[in-house]
Order: structure tokens, then C-alpha cells, then sequence
């Protein structure tokens, strides 16, 4: 029996957290650098959506003002996808997933400003504490520091996009905004590495184990969560969204953990943290839950 106060969209926006849990544990097993992983991926997430898309007619039509602004936000996607991949490149799965947690604390400041209402109290402290339980891990964990510059660097990009997505949903579908976005991001990064220099032979070289990872985490781990996850924002909140997808932080610690004991295991104070991390998100939904209970 599923508690009232938790309803078929929080149901499913765990699947997806779950799922998205996985998401680093196919980018640390996927062997090539983050650019090429992130172009590779946003390429075969088109791909696939593009072939369901037309399978069900779906109409993509936007307007030069709507597409413009997705595809500016498809800019930031690519940038967060590559901070986030780049993490585990430089740390490890732990370490990037404890700094991608602080994207509560973004999301509290940067919701407000663009939903145009007052900072929540409760928000803004649950961020710092989640602040503060990245610190206890980093003056003990220093070495890692360029894991958690990228991991918060992922978590703030990711704030930005959710809220802004958040805002257009709400005269938009999420399949319009998906493809645009990932469409926007997969020709950003095109210029950017071509620019670079980055684009080569070897670029476009990819073992058959890194393409059947690269495959899973594409159309399991971005098509359908992405599309799912921003039509969620019509029901919840980002502020819900963001501090729950810190439980992809605990998801993929447990499984990196189980898969890499020896590269992976770190030390009491990191999973003194991390836990402070799960605890704060159970008061967000306990103290809303709560709250609406007075509401009502």
C-alpha cells in the first residue's frame, strides 16, 4: 500500500533516479575521455529518439523564439554531461556523485529568482547541510579536488536546466524540449571540439564493449528518464527533483562500491557525509508532507 502523501509522479521520478544511479558506472566503464563520451552519447540518444518520435508522429513543431532558447539550454546540457563524466575521469564515481549532491543547495537559490517567489527557509538550510557534509568529506578527502570543482560544476549546470525546463513545460512538451535541447547541445559540442582541433580519426574509434555502454546508457539512461523527468516538472517541484535525485548519489556509491571495492572504498568521513546527504532528503519530504497537511 503506497502512503498518500506519495503519489505515482514521486514513484516514478525514483525509477528514473535509480536508473539515472547507474549513469556513472557506465561512464567510468566506458573507456574513452568525457568529450567523446558525451558526443557519443547525445548522438545515439537523437538517434533513438528521433526513430520513436516518428513511429509516433510525434509533432516538433516550436516557434524561432522557443528553438533558439532550447537550443542555448542544449549548450549548458553538454557542458554539465561533460563535467559530470570529466569528475569520474579525474576522481572517481564516490567522489563525483557526494559533489553532484550540492545541486539542492543551486536549486534553492536559483528557483526562486526565476519562479519570481520568496526563498524557502527549510530549502535553503537542507542545502547547507548537504554544504556542509561536502566539506567534512573534503578536508579529508582533498586529493580528489578536481573531482568535486567538476562534480559541482555538474550540479550547478544541472540546477540551471532543471528550473528553466521547469518553466517550459508548462506551454511546451517534454519531447519538444528533449529534442531540442540534446539537438542544440550535439551541434554545440560539434563546434567546440571541430574548433579545438579535438575531431580525428582516432575521435571516432570506439571498442565494441565501449559502444554496447555507450548504447545502454543512451537509450536506457537518457532518452526515456530526460523525456520522462522534464514532463515531471509539471507535477513537482525542481527543488523535489533536484534534492531527490541526491539518491542517485547513494544508488551509485552502493553499486560502485560492489563493483570496484578497491578503488572505490573511501573513508569513514566520506560515508559519514554521504549518509547526513540520504537524512537531509527524507526531512525534505517529510517537512513537505507536512506542510501540505496544514495547507490543507
Amino acid at each position: 500500500m503506497i502512503p498518500k502523501n506519495i503519489s505515482k509522479h514521486h514513484l516514478l521520478l525514483h525509477l528514473i533516479v535509480f536508473i539515472w544511479g547507474w549513469s556513472p558506472i557506465l561512464g567510468k566503464s566506458i573507456s574513452v575521455q568525457a568529450f567523446q563520451l558525451v558526443w557519443f552519447r547525445i548522438l545515439i540518444t537523437l538517434v533513438a529518439l528521433i526513430i520513436y518520435f516518428s513511429s509516433q508522429k510525434t509533432n516538433l513543431r516550436v516557434t524561432k523564439k522557443k528553438f533558439l532558447i532550447l537550443f542555448s539550454i542544449g549548450a549548458v546540457i553538454a557542458f554539465h554531461w561533460f563535467c559530470f563524466y570529466n569528475a569520474i575521469k579525474v576522481s572517481n564515481v564516490s567522489v563525483t556523485l557526494v559533489a553532484f549532491s550540492t545541486g539542492a543547495l543551486f536549486t534553492s537559490i536559483i528557483e526562486p529568482i526565476f519562479y519570481k517567489r520568496k526563498i524557502v527557509w527549510y530549502e535553503m538550510l537542507f542545502g547547507v547541510l548537504i554544504i556542509c557534509a561536502i566539506a567534512m568529506i573534503f578536508s579529508v578527502e582533498i586529493q580528489y579536488y578536481w573531482g568535486f570543482i567538476f562534480g559541482m560544476l555538474a550540479a550547478l549546470t544541472s540546477s540551471l536546466f532543471t528550473v528553466w525546463n521547469g518553466l517550459l513545460v508548462r506551454d511546451t512538451t517534454s519531447e519538444v524540449i528533449t529534442f531540442y535541447e540534446l539537438s542544440g547541445g550535439l551541434i554545440c559540442l560539434t563546434g567546440y571540439l571541430f574548433f579545438t582541433g579535438e575531431f580525428s580519426k582516432e575521435f571516432f574509434v570506439i571498442s565494441s564493449s565501449d559502444f554496447f555502454f555507450l548504447a545502454i546508457l543512451s537509450v536506457v539512461g537518457t532518452a526515456f528518464p530526460f523525456v520522462a523527468s522534464t514532463n515531471l516538472l509539471k507535477k513537482l517541484s525542481p527543488f523535489t527533483v533536484a534534492l531527490t535525485l541526491n539518491l542517485e548519489t547513494v544508488y551509485g556509491i552502493i553499486f560502485a562500491i560492489i563493483i570496484w571495492p578497491e578503488t572505490e572504498h573511501m573513508t569513514g568521513f566520506f560515508y559519514t557525509g554521504a549518509s547526513i546527504i540520504l537524512v537531509v532528503i527524507l526531512l525534505n519530504a517529510i517537512v513537505k508532507a507536512r506542510l501540505k497537511k496544514e495547507i490543507a
